[in-house]
Parts: C-alpha cells; sequence; structure tokens
C-alpha cells in the first residue's frame, strides 16, 4: 500500500547518515526521476537535467568538492540537478508532442512556440538563471517527497564548490548546478526540526 500524501510530507527529515549497504536499482532511480519530473516549469520547458552518481569512485571523487560530507560516499545515489540554460531550444518538440496528445490545438501551438522562443532566448543571464534555479526548486522538492513515498530517505545539499564539480563530472557550461540530492536508507534516524508558527510567516493580501 502506498503511504498517505500527509505521512510522506510529515516523515520526510533530511538524512545526513545512510547505510552504505543499500543499493538502489537503475530502474527504480529512473522511475522517481519520471514521476519526480511532473513537477510544473515556467512554459512547461522542463529545464531540469539529472547527473545520477552511484559509482563508489565518483561518489569518492565527489566527496571533498562537497567539502567532505560522508552522506556523498554513503548514500545509495547522488543526484545533482541541474538546470539547462538552453532548454528553450526543446519548445517546438514539447508543444508538438502536446498537440499530437491532444493536450493543446495547433492554433495555440503555433502561437505559443515562437513567442517563447523569442523570451527565453533573449533573457539576460541572470534572469535565465533565476528561472532554471526556480524550476530546479520544484523538482528537487517533488524528488524527496517521491523518494520518501519510495521508503527511502533524502538531504538536500547546497554544500559543494559548483565550479569544482562542473569540472571534476565535464558538465557543460549551459547547464546551472542547482542543488545535490543523496538518497538512500537511513542510517540513523534524522531528528525532527522545530518549525515558525505560520502566523509569523504569513501575510495576507499585501504588507501595510
Amino acid at each position: 500500500m502506498e503511504p498517505a500524501f500527509f505521512d510522506v510530507i510529515r516523515e520526510r527529515h533530511s538524512v545526513r547518515y545512510y547505510d552504505p549497504t543499500v543499493t538502489i536499482s537503475e530502474a527504480e532511480l529512473k522511475q522517481m526521476l519520471e514521476e519526480a519530473a511532473l513537477a510544473p516549469s515556467s512554459s512547461n520547458l522542463q529545464p531540469w537535467r539529472f547527473l545520477v552518481i552511484t559509482d563508489p569512485a565518483e561518489k569518492e571523487r565527489l566527496k571533498p568538492i562537497a567539502y567532505g560530507q560522508q552522506q556523498v560516499v554513503d548514500a545509495s545515489a547522488v543526484i545533482a540537478v541541474l538546470g539547462d540554460l538552453d532548454s528553450y531550444q526543446n519548445t517546438e518538440r514539447i508543444y508538438s508532442s502536446a498537440v499530437e496528445m491532444g493536450y493543446m490545438n495547433e492554433e495555440t501551438k503555433n502561437r505559443m512556440v515562437p513567442r517563447n522562443i523569442e523570451t527565453y532566448k533573449n533573457l539576460p543571464i541572470e534572469a535565465a538563471r533565476g528561472v532554471v534555479l526556480v524550476d530546479g526548486g520544484l523538482v528537487s522538492m517533488q524528488l524527496m517527497l517521491v523518494a520518501k513515498a519510495h521508503g527511502y530517505d533524502t538531504v538536500p545539499m547546497g554544500g559543494y564548490d559548483s565550479v569544482k564539480f562542473k569540472d571534476a563530472f565535464h558538465v557543460p557550461e549551459r547547464y546551472v548546478p542547482v542543488m545535490l540530492i543523496a538518497i538512500g536508507k537511513a542510517a540513523r534516524e534524522a531528528h525532527p526540526t522545530y518549525r515558525l508558527p505560520i502566523d509569523e510567516i504569513t501575510v495576507w493580501n499585501r504588507y501595510e
């Protein structure tokens, strides 16, 4: 029986200690990525790209780049979430497929494709980075929830040298590192964390 949604969101915690004997099959990792990739994205361009690191030698290569964090080595896999600055190049393919599947009519596609290509192609670099970082954050959170639903634990990691990472793993320039996500089985239960009261972090309608 699949876990209930609210169980998943309440039970997901960031885990930093993993059982190094646990492996996750390539088929199951692929399934989790497919489920994560159902996340929304700007203009449905799906700019996320995944570098899945499972080889022990490659995880050892990553460890010093991630400032010695042991979960990089002990977790079953580390998934680097990347954002493709040139994802607009897939606009025609994505929208044409939507027409073929009956999700969109031809008129809408013909109107939106050239407009989207022109818009994203000419975005200033910082704006383009902002788009893929937001979309990368959406797919990353979805991946962590998906993993929990599959019975695995995760931790998102921003603590790594992104320049050295791109160099060591031959990441093309067009890809912006979003975060690393370790995934596996917890060797030590994660501790609960405090959350600020919702009334302290919520404003209704506008700031006065």
